[in-house]
């Protein structure tokens, strides 16, 4: 598959669950500085709250005012009583995204992929068999722009124990990275379920983006500035992604495939994955003002 255009990159830092049965907090989330936001209607409302949850979410999403911020709706689970109608009224609403939990084959998508119209889809990836089918999963909904790591779910259908390292998720967390690139995805990391745990938080940011994820998964607001910055190339890393840019624009290195550049030998791939730096820092920086 071919990469999709640089200049198409969207920030996707920070991805904030929202409860969309509490009303004050979807009207706080237009003040955050989250990348992206999602309006939950599955695991943080209760059977009872389902329909105010969802005529809620989908009224603050019809107002707007979220600014450069990407609005998601999680609707229920595919086959429950209420999938139908949170679909219905998320594709009424128009957000910029509907997430599809608990996403298990390519069937899963192909059977919303003709209602959507100019809205992406995004799939929570979260039980075994998603895994072991994530390759044909991630190539079957022309409409499917993001693969979500639902690690918590994915944990209790192991029968595994969470790690701090998160070594028995090491396979499954490839996985999903591997088939997002292959397809040209977007891939993001599981929550960090521990609020009061910032030092643990900052060590699992690092090790997602040295996996290769584009963001991750936040259970609360204190969590969004340290992924922010994790997830964003340092000023050290877009200088040098400049630099290389700029070397192999050079005249003398235009049929070459490797360069020497400050002691180092450079590729011609450095250079693509320079470029990307470049827009991704470019992208985070043309957000607009947060308050």
């Amino acid at each position: 598959m071919q990469e999709r255009s640089v200049s198409a990159i969207r920030p996707r830092r920070s991805v904030l669950y929202m409860p969309g049965s509490n009303a004050r907090a979807l009207e706080k989330a237009r003040a955050l500085d989250a990348d992206a936001l999602i309006l939950d209607l599955e695991d943080a409302v209760a059977p009872d709250a389902k329909e105010t949850a969802r005529a809620q979410v989908c009224q603050a999403v019809k107002a707007r005012g979220f600014g450069a911020r990407e609005v998601v709706i999680r609707i229920n689970g595919l086959g429950t009583q209420w999938s139908d109608a949170d679909l219905e009224a998320a594709l009424d609403a128009g957000p910029d995204a509907v997430l599809v939990p608990k996403v298990s084959g390519a069937a899963d998508l192909e059977g919303i992929d003709a209602a959507i119209d100019g809205i992406e889809l995004w799939a929570m990836i979260e039980t075994p068999r998603a895994i072991l089918d994530i390759d044909e999963i991630a190539g079957s909904s022309r409409n499917l722009a993001c693969l979500v790591m639902g690690t918590n779910d994915l944990i209790k259908d192991m029968r595994g124990k969470p790690m701090r390292g998160r070594e028995n998720l090491t396979a499954a967390l490839s996985l999903c990275v591997l088939a997002a690139r292959a397809h040209d995805l977007s891939a993001i990391d599981g929550v960090f379920n521990t609020i009061a745990d910032p030092e643990g938080f900052h060590a699992e940011c690092e090790r997602g983006r040295a996996f290769g994820f584009d963001g991750k998964t936040l259970v609360h607001p204190s969590q969004i500035a340290p992924c922010n910055a994790i997830f964003a190339p340092s000023g050290e890393e877009v200088e040098f992604a400049r630099r290389i840019i700029a070397a192999f624009a050079l005249p003398e290195n235009a049929c070459r495939g490797a360069i020497a550049l400050d002691g180092k030998m450079v590729e011609r791939l450095h250079a693509e994955t320079a470029r990307r730096t470049v827009a991704l820092a470019e992208a985070i920086a043309a957000r607009e003002p947060q308050p």
